[in-house]
């Protein structure tokens, strides 16, 4: 039988929404299931710990000091526990056209991207470039939502802090506390907890050891902002649980 685009076509049609079932199907199941286990591994520590090597070791909530947890929310997502996933302002402000020959200082805790979304993204997708970028948006939406209401926002965080990369092929806060303070993620420090979250979002290029410009700059902004928020009633009450 002579090949036929048009009979592929009709049979792709006929089978994507199968295909689309099985996938929803699949990712829910994923997801309900890393409410309760860390995932055993994700597409963004294959991708970036090639050539660099592969650090990592999983930590429960109360195995993660309240200064890392503060310092999270205070440079990268200060509206956290009031979003549902996404912060609409933040969006709004970083679509505004820029002046020209004038840069845009996004502060800390305003950037677009929420600490729902970035776990979302380190956890089922991939960081793409280019055209990836693009395609990638609309599983990011999807996940991003659904792991608010199911997961919540203490497991997110929780999360958040395992798996992002703090440094060339080092994942979570656990590997970077052992890897640039020789002690575990529970005994860190607020100095020290800030100056590996101010190695985000690009830990390969703002290194917390040795310090880079970048983290010597942001770390002691960090420790400020933190000691503005964590008065906030409901960072208060999460971060302590």
């Amino acid at each position: 039988m002579p090949f036929s685009f048009i009979t592929v076509w009709r049979k792709f049609w006929k089978w994507l929404p199968r295909l689309l079932f099985f996938l929803f199907i699949s990712s829910f199941v994923y997801i309900v299931l890393c409410r309760f286990i860390m995932p055993p591994i994700t597409v963004m520590q294959i991708t970036n710990a090639w050539g660099v090597g592969f650090k990592r070791d999983y930590v429960s909530w109360e195995q993660i000091s309240p200064a890392v947890k503060l310092a999270a929310i205070a440079s990268e997502d200060q509206s956290f526990m009031d979003h549902g996933g996404f912060d609409w302002d933040a969006i709004e402000q970083s679509l505004r056209p820029r002046k020209k020959g004038k840069k845009t200082k996004i502060p800390l805790g305003g950037g677009a991207s929420t600490i729902t979304q970035q776990a979302a993204k380190n956890v089922f997708l991939y960081n793409g470039t280019g055209v990836f970028r693009y395609i990638r948006k609309l599983p990011e939406v999807y996940f991003t939502k659904m792991i608010e209401w199911f997961w919540g926002k203490k497991r997110i965080l929780e999360v958040y802090l395992n798996v992002i990369e703090m440094g060339p092929g080092i994942f979570g806060i656990e590997a970077a506390a052992q890897t640039y303070f020789g002690k575990p993620a529970s005994r860190l420090s607020r100095a020290e907890a800030a100056m590996i979250i101010a190695c985000l979002p690009n830990p390969r290029r703002f290194t917390v050891k040795p310090m880079s410009r970048r983290v010597s700059w942001r770390y002691p902004q960090i420790l400020r902002e933190m000691n503005n928020i964590e008065d906030d009633e409901d960072i208060r009450l999460l971060i302590k649980k």
